[in-house]
């Protein structure tokens, strides 16, 4: 059976496919599952075990980055991930002070600025290779910093929506700058960990799931393809705009940040647990931005196409 592959084959399928797997058996049978084998590996498995799971995923994925790396690349890396982190910001700044925790048409401020912070390193590397050169490629080393609740959690604290202790920030950092600097002193450090930055996602995917019930995550149909949509759109053309004022060679490649990264639908849990007023509305945040990154990830590649197509034509007529 290859179950793997189909999987795979599903936009953000190693995150989107467990946790709905979890969200469908929590809604029909947790209330008998969860109290039968409470307090057993089960229930820290698939029940209670997404955090502790996470906070080695995020720290497997730094030790990826690859500071070593020079020039354009870092240039390049550094730039595209202030855009996106800084609309992300901006965003949940506008939305904070206008709208508060509550967001406008469905969608909170947690769920807005979880999807628009976060973007899908692996969907960005992918349309950098075919529309972009080796430079753009690299830039995914950077571009990874802006995985996890940490840009999140400083937008939301900005805004006023979540009051975010620094210890707890500099708590989510640490992870980050402890794993970075272990990968660039020991390459086989960073081999040994690698597989940790995808073979995780499915193990923190399910208990999360395990946390909704399936009912209110339909409910986030309209308002989290709202949310993908929005989040394209936003950060995509915002990533362009800067690639074309900047004159790089492929300014379509900037438009490749318009994604939402499969584990971005761990953030609202993330924020929720250290400020509890933010649970009534992280369950719902957690589907929107669930349905964000599947809508992102059909969005995405078409946007960065028709850019391609756009400055095809440019450099043609330059010719």
């Amino acid at each position: 059976m290859n179950i793997l592959k189909t999987v795979k084959k599903i936009p953000g399928g190693l995150m989107v496919v467990p946790l709905l797997l979890g969200a469908i058996i929590n809604t029909f049978f947790g209330g008998t599952i969860w109290t039968m084998f409470d307090g057993t590996f089960t229930t820290y498995l698939w029940k209670s075990g997404a955090m502790p799971i996470l906070a080695v995923f995020i720290f497997c994925n730094a030790t990826t980055i690859n500071f070593k790396k020079a020039g354009v690349t870092i240039y390049k890396g550094v730039t595209i991930t202030l855009v996106k982190v800084g609309m992300g910001i901006i965003i949940g700044l506008i939305c904070g002070k206008l709208f508060g925790e509550a967001g406008f048409l469905g969608l909170s401020t947690l769920a807005i600025v979880g999807a628009l912070a976060n973007s899908n390193g692996g969907l960005y590397a992918a349309l950098a290779g075919e529309y972009g050169d080796a430079t753009d490629v690299g830039a995914v080393s950077i571009l990874s910093i802006n995985d996890g609740p940490f840009f999140t959690m400083v937008a939301l604290g900005a805004a006023g929506v979540a009051k975010i202790p620094m210890s707890v920030l500099v708590g989510c950092i640490i992870p980050v700058i402890v794993g970075c600097i272990l990968g660039n002193l020991d390459e086989d450090i960073r081999k040994f960990c690698e597989p940790g930055a995808s073979m995780l996602i499915p193990f923190f995917a399910f208990p999360l799931g395990a946390g909704l019930n399936i009912m209110n995550l339909l409910k986030a149909g309209a308002p989290g393809i709202l949310l993908g949509v929005g989040c394209t759109v936003i950060t995509g053309l915002a990533g362009y705009l800067v690639y074309k004022l900047l004159k790089m060679d492929y300014p379509e490649v900037g438009g490749a940040i318009g994604t939402t990264a499969g584990n971005a639908a761990a953030t609202p849990a993330s924020v929720a647990a250290v400020d509890a007023t933010l649970l009534a509305v992280s369950e719902a945040a957690t589907a929107q931005i669930t349905a964000a990154i599947i809508v992102t990830a059909i969005c995405c590649p078409l946007l960065v196409s028709t850019l391609h197509k756009m400055e095809e034509k440019r450099r043609a007529a330059k010719k």
